[in-house]
């Protein structure tokens, strides 16, 4: 049977650490715990479970707290947890199973990460994440002719679930990471850019979204990117430049998405413009659009329950501001019909 330790970087967890290692402390060999400034009794409820405590000063970057954590463990395997991630009954034996039958040759097996509730950027109910990690790799010659080092990693998909069961959302931490490590560096990686618009999308304030949508503006003048990362950070900078009142700005960044593929988000932008200006009927045209026949490229949502509720809101507004004398026969009721029927498509839409 492999060794595991279990690392983990904290800081005051102290409402949801001790549901996590009661659910995974008896499965691993180890128990690893980084705090990086914890004012509350993180500390004092890790020491319950584990004697391998350390400090490490937070420098806005995880991946040297994780980083740090790794370096100090000494098992077979590496098994990377969040305090707010908890194993129930059934995926605890699925990964005692899983640690009496790991086979060496695999060094990253994925679990499934299955939101419990509140979320930021995962457009679905559950999706594959590594958690668990050979610690020392063994690299092999592979192809009997034209031999080469494998660098691929060989990865196993299980089929443990982690219930990921938040207290609170941390996008504000997040925003000030990218940031940062924005004005730092002068760029980010692809995959944070997606992130970061991700988040905005879904959980930025309008002050988040001014902050962000000024670095992509920049980004979008001084990078190549590939398609799908140009329309999401014009989302993001069209959704700045709506809640500012800037018309033209908006339509430029949301013409340019349009110009490549539209997306549900940007019909949505478009729904909301439109609506702002009580332009009801073009609105609910757009919101619409959103769902018929356009792709959700930051948020699931915008391509299900958000534009159904917001056309619900159109048909609304245009009743009401109908003179039920000057209407046309039935014209007013259809209108209710319609936002009955879409509050109830909304209701009844389920995450993918």
């Amino acid at each position: 049977m492999v060794s595991i330790s279990l690392c983990m970087i904290v800081k005051n967890e102290e409402m949801v650490l001790e549901r996590c290692l009661e659910s995974i402390h008896d499965l691993v060999d180890e128990i690893i715990i980084v705090d990086t400034g914890s004012t509350d009794d993180t500390k004092s409820i890790a020491a319950k479970y584990t004697r391998l405590i350390y400090d490490f000063s937070w420098v806005d970057d995880f991946s040297k707290a994780r980083n740090f954590a790794f370096s100090k463990a000494t098992g077979d395997y590496i098994y990377s947890c969040d305090a707010d991630e908890v194993l129930d009954d059934v995926n605890r034996n699925r990964f005692l199973q899983l640690k009496e039958v790991l086979m060496p040759e695999v060094e990253i097996v994925q679990m499934k990460y299955v939101e419990n509730g509140l979320q930021s950027v995962l457009n679905s109910n559950w999706e594959y994440r590594p958690k668990l990690y050979k610690r020392l790799r063994t690299f092999k010659w592979i192809d009997p002719i034209h031999e080469t080092v494998r660098t691929e990693p060989v990865v196993f998909d299980s089929d443990i679930e982690i219930l990921h069961m938040p207290e609170s959302l941390h996008q504000k931490r997040d925003f000030h990471i990218f940031a940062t490590a924005y004005k730092t560096d002068g760029r980010l990686s692809k995959k944070l850019y997606s992130m970061y618009a991700k988040e905005l999308l879904k959980c930025g304030s309008t002050e988040d979204v001014r902050i962000g949508s000024e670095i992509f503006a920049e980004v979008l003048e001084k990078e190549e990117l590939d398609a799908d990362l140009f329309r999401q950070l014009c989302c993001i900078v069209a959704r700045n430049a709506r809640l500012q009142g800037s018309d033209a700005d908006f339509l430029k960044y949301a013409m340019k998405v349009n110009a490549v593929a539209p997306c549900s988000e940007i019909c949505c932008e478009l729904g909301e413009y439109f609506f702002a200006k009580k332009d009801y009927e073009e609105a609910s045209l757009w919101f619409y659009n959103a769902i018929d026949g356009t792709e959700s490229i930051l948020d699931v949502h915008s391509g299900g329950n958000l534009p159904m509720l917001r056309i619900a809101d159109a048909y609304s507004h245009m009743a009401d501001a109908m003179d039920p004398e000057e209407a046309p026969t039935g014209r007013i009721e259809e209108l209710q019909r319609l936002a009955t029927e879409y509050r109830n498509k909304a209701k009844e839409w389920t995450m993918p």
